[in-house]
């Protein structure tokens, strides 16, 4: 089975720093069932491709196995289509040659994970249930799908095709990342077999895996089902935290403090009772809300929206007529698309169109396009970076871009302790890499403002419980007149 990943971005040469692979030389390691080698069909400055290609034993697969009751025919253990198709033993591969980079590591040139590319991926060849279940699992992730069908036989036309595909897929700007990380998952989903038990861990790597993706894919169910090979045991507590983690940001949460807005006596540590499902909800919105409020306060022309998501405040601030032109940016291309679509940017009238502009880019990286806004909103966003990118984050937002006004919020670390279920060193979110306390969200805000010259002042959001804080924090830099 052969994979192939191309790229066009300059220089294309940066592939092989992403895949950590010297494009100057063949290398090889062993699989599970035999070998995979990786290789540059092509490497110039205009056009790079990757080629990872498997060569399984068939003797090997079967080799001091004892087979289940359905295999009656020793025959069938040798003759079969497991060295050719691509299968879990791809999505094993994968993990292992291209590990680092699915992790979005990349030592010599750290920044470069997060920049969004474009790229093509060729698969020879897929196994699927018919020939639109691959569009159907890549097509809501943003790619372009062709699909060449097989034929049973070239010799036998009236056969017709078989169930083998070779797969295109085509995407304008995607982080290599997150084409890795849906190609190990949806794979096996096509395929619908997996040569290793599947257990709690599979049900595990699932959540982490898809943590990005997942919950929102329309074929959700049908994926979960096939990659844990429709064991109920985990497939149903795995849909249930999928549907748990599309309703609100902290879906690790099986139980916490309710909104202490809804506590009629004094709020105390002690008067904080178990509700996540409402206080996901509340403090999600109140978030939103509060933002909103405070840019509505300083009555802006031109707002932006750094990880805008789905576009929940871009409908706040699309409400408020004062503001000229709003911005929403993201790195993720699905997001964009969910929110043009929640947002209904098809049927805004021209006006109201005219207002409104979503683009794909990273914080990480100097954008021209993100100059010249009164206000920039972060909502939710610097947690989900590694802390030492927030360096990287500092100078495009406050040093190039430099809105007049920009508010960060983050959630409150000390906070943390009145989440029932969330144990000590844990996080409200599996994305989140930190979470910080009051003092540290305080020294950062502060540095920030001290080196580029804005005001600062911060804020709590939601209520506060003593000794705790507020669920989540805001700063609120202004560069002064």
């Amino acid at each position: 089975m052969l994979l192939t990943i191309t790229t066009t971005y300059s220089p294309a040469t940066d592939l092989g720093y992403l895949l950590h692979k010297n494009p100057a030389r063949l290398q090889s390691l062993e699989i599970a069932g035999g070998q995979a080698h990786i290789f540059y069909p092509e490497a110039t400055a205009e056009r790079c491709t990757a080629a990872l290609l498997l060569d399984l034993d068939p003797v090997g697969l079967v080799r001091g196995r004892a087979g289940s009751s359905g295999e009656g025919f020793a025959l069938e253990q040798y003759v079969n289509d497991r060295p050719y198709v691509a299968s879990s033993f791809l999505s094993g591969a994968l993990s292992k040659a291209f590990s680092t980079a699915m992790n979005g590591t990349c030592k010599d040139r750290p920044n470069l994970p997060e920049q969004a590319l474009p790229l093509e991926v060729k698969v020879a060849v897929v196994s699927a249930p018919g020939p639109d279940w691959p569009r159907r699992l890549f097509e809501p992730l943003g790619y372009e799908v062709q699909i060449e069908t097989t034929p049973l036989d070239p010799t036998m036309p009236e056969w017709g095709d078989s169930r083998y595909y070779t797969l295109h897929l085509r995407h304008e700007g995607l982080r290599l990342q997150d084409v890795l990380t849906h190609l190990y998952v949806l794979l096996p989903v096509l395929d619908n077999d997996k040569h290793y038990y599947v257990g709690e861990n599979e049900a595990e790597k699932l959540l982490r895996k898809g943590a990005d993706w997942l919950p929102q894919h329309p074929e959700r169910d049908f994926i979960t089902r096939r990659y844990l090979r429709y064991l109920a045991a985990y497939v149903n507590p795995t849909l249930k935290q999928l549907l748990k983690d599309e309703e609100g940001a902290e879906p690790t949460l099986e139980a916490g403090p309710v909104d202490a807005s809804t506590i009629t006596a004094p709020v105390t540590a002690d008067t904080v009772a178990a509700d996540s499902q409402e206080l996901k909800l509340s403090l999600h919105d109140q978030r939103l809300q509060q933002v909103a409020d405070e840019i509505y306060q300083l009555g802006p022309k031109r707002v932006l929206d750094l990880g805008c998501g789905e576009g929940k405040l871009l409908r706040l601030l699309l409400r408020q007529p004062k503001i000229e032109f709003i911005l929403g940016m993201d790195v993720s291309h699905q997001a964009l698309s969910r929110a043009a679509q929640r947002l209904h940017l098809d049927e805004m009238p021209p006006r109201q169109r005219a207002r409104l502009d979503l683009i794909q880019g990273s914080l990480l990286y100097r954008d021209e396009r993100l100059i010249g806004f009164d206000a920039a909103a972060l909502v939710e966003v610097i947690e989900h970076l590694d802390e030492n990118r927030l360096v990287a984050l500092e100078a495009v937002v406050f040093g190039q871009a430099r809105p007049a006004h920009v508010f960060v919020t983050s959630p409150n670390a000390d906070y943390n302790q009145l989440f029932e279920k969330l144990n000590a060193g844990e996080f409200r979110h599996t994305d989140h890499r930190f979470e910080w306390t009051r003092a540290e969200f305080a020294a950062w805000a502060a540095g920030v403002a001290q080196r580029h010259g804005y005001q600062l002042r911060l804020e709590s959001m939601g209520e506060e419980v003593e000794g705790v804080g507020a669920p989540s924090q805001m700063a609120v830099f202004g560069i002064s007149s």
